[in-house]
């Protein structure tokens, strides 16, 4: 999109050698990286356009975060919090020299509280890292994005992150109960906390899903659940996308509630299929992944229901995981379905957008119908329980057409998905790649009240600028975003 030009290539015009001397005097000499080679490192997260650090501060504690973030205050440099660089849109780059604060030396299991059911861990965890610490317990982390071990919990908390499993069990704000964070002028609150409920206004909704800029976790409360007696993993084979689509919303409007249901397309199952050999057909048009979860007592009997509306509604097949190893295996190949994608050009746009799921194969026609019409081949990976699509386009960047071409085809998705009632993100945020898209969904009064939100937090406008929200009023009036 447009919005990849706005990823300014920076450089260190604002970190000075005494503002470098300061900052390693706060996390050590080693914790502050100022080389070319280090900050061209950072230019990058998963998103794929550059921009340059000043310098990368990596951080290990709470209070080492506070006298950064107030020592970047007093000099007015802007500043972004980083995990792993998963981030597709943009959301963990420092525009204009900025300082990245890298939190993955913050890896600690705080806390666990089985008998709150919860969890206290620092940002730079691992996602996954979190269920298999409880796994002794009997207990596991529900939210799981199919980069759950590479993100970490401080990026899916900026993000409010998905993953197969958010249809039933909901996305990262549902498992989050508090989050500690340090203010963009150094104060540090908690936001929520152990108990069911809070008084006052939830800042802690406000935070979660605000992409770094609000503030910086540096430790959260995560809501931890029983694991289930069984599970029992399916998986439905059909001659097209729009059947498989159909069978996403006859399964909801029955009442049936699995645990996961995911739908990949035939490109990517013939590009998993060639990376992974997971036993994908790759002559399918679709497959769904139905995963169930739940006591053992009826979990057959539920399996056939799912089977007999997927066979309804022209399923060619309908396995059943016979094993854990197979279960696993169809698994990988749904959580390998990027890197099997991306490897197969240059560059790549993954897109995330979401519509009602009775719109899905209305959408999914729609997206084809304009992959088509571009010239482009769209590979779609979908969380389909929640409506939430992931098209994604290959180019080469290198030709300046084909690389305008995916943007322009990119905004074109998005706009279907919100011209179907939809919006424009399940799960990857805006960073900078869809600032064009805010206005698709949100009115200049929405947006307003955006900014507002963001300058009471951020009087500064340090922290995280330039993301999330598109130029409007306020920053022309020169107050901050």
């Amino acid at each position: 999109m447009a919005a990849r030009q706005a990823a300014a290539h920076g450089g260190q015009g604002l970190v000075d050698a005494r503002l470098v001397r300061e900052l390693r005097a706060i996390v050590g000499r080693e914790q502050v990286l100022t080389g070319m080679v280090d900050l061209d490192t950072y230019a990058y997260d998963a998103y794929g356009e550059p921009a340059r650090p000043g310098a990368v501060v990596f951080v290990g504690s709470r209070d080492e975060v506070v006298a950064v973030v107030r020592l970047l205050g007093r000099e007015r440099v802007p500043f972004v919090p980083r995990g792993f660089g998963t981030n597709v849109s943009g959301g963990s780059l420092a525009l204009e020299g900025g300082v990245v604060i890298e939190t993955s030396r913050m890896n600690k299991i705080l806390e666990i509280d089985l008998a709150n059911q919860c969890i206290t861990v620092e940002p730079g965890i691992f996602t996954g890292d979190v269920s298999a610490a409880l796994e002794p317990y009997g207990y596991y982390y529900a939210p799981d994005p199919a980069s759950l071990r590479a993100s970490s919990i401080g990026g899916n908390i900026a993000e409010n992150a998905g993953g197969p499993h958010c249809f039933k069990y909901g996305v990262t704000s549902n498992h989050v109960l508090g989050v500690q964070v340090v203010l963009p002028e150094g104060e540090v609150v908690w936001l929520g906390g152990k108990g069911a409920s809070t008084p006052g206004l939830d800042l802690r909704g406000v935070f979660i899903g605000s992409e770094g800029t609000l503030g910086i976790v540096t430790a959260a409360i995560l809501r931890i659940l029983r694991q289930p007696e069984t599970v029992m993993t399916m998986m439905g084979v059909f001659s097209t996308l729009e059947d498989a689509g159909n069978v996403v919303s006859a399964i909801v409007a029955s009442g049936l509630t699995p645990a996961t249901l995911e739908l990949m397309d035939r490109p990517t199952i013939r590009a998993v299929e060639d990376a992974l050999a997971c036993g994908y057909p790759r002559e399918a048009g679709a497959v769904l992944l139905i995963e169930l979860d739940g006591l053992r007592d009826g979990m057959d009997e539920l399996a056939e229901r799912i089977a007999a509306i997927c066979k309804a509604n022209h399923a060619l097949e309908v396995r059943v995981a016979a094993d854990d190893k197979e279960r696993a295996m169809l698994w990988r190949g749904r959580q390998g379905t990027f890197g099997a994608i991306t490897r197969l050009a240059p560059n790549y746009m993954s897109l995330d957008g979401t519509v009602p799921r009775t719109r899905l194969p209305e959408a999914l026609r729609l997206i084809g119908e304009l992959a088509r019409a571009k010239g482009l081949q769209v590979f779609c990976v979908l969380h389909a329980g929640d409506g939430n699509i992931h098209p994604c386009f290959l180019y080469d960047a290198r030709d300046q057409e084909q690389k305008e071409r995916v943007e322009a085809t990119s905004l074109e998705v998005l706009r279907i998905c919100a011209s179907l009632g939809g919006t424009i993100s399940g799960e990857h945020g805006i960073g900078v790649e869809k600032l064009p898209a805010m206005r698709l969904v949100f009115s200049e009064d929405d947006l307003r009240a955006m900014e507002w939100v963001k300058a009471a937090f951020d009087p500064l406008g340090l922290c995280n600028p330039g993301k999330v929200l598109p130029e409007g009023e306020l920053a022309e009036a020169g107050v901050s975003r």
